[in-house]
């Protein structure tokens, strides 16, 4: 369950932004959506792959 502390007057915006921060650094919607299909592990290990190569074709165009 999460807490959030309010201070006296604090603006309820605000509190709702440090709710929706603590929720999604949970990460309850992303396993959500992960479950929602099964990926096959040999899938999703060829796309952690793409993304590294992806990100590493990225770094050394900056240099």
């Amino acid at each position: 369950m999460i807490v959030i502390p309010i201070k006296e007057g604090e603006n309820i915006e605000r509190a709702l932004k440090k709710f929706k921060r603590k929720f999604e650094k949970t990460g309850v919607i992303r396993e959500l959506r992960d479950r929602q299909a099964y990926i096959k592990p040999s899938k999703r290990k060829r796309e952690t792959i793409k993304k590294a190569v992806y990100k590493q074709k990225i770094r050394e165009k900056e240099f």
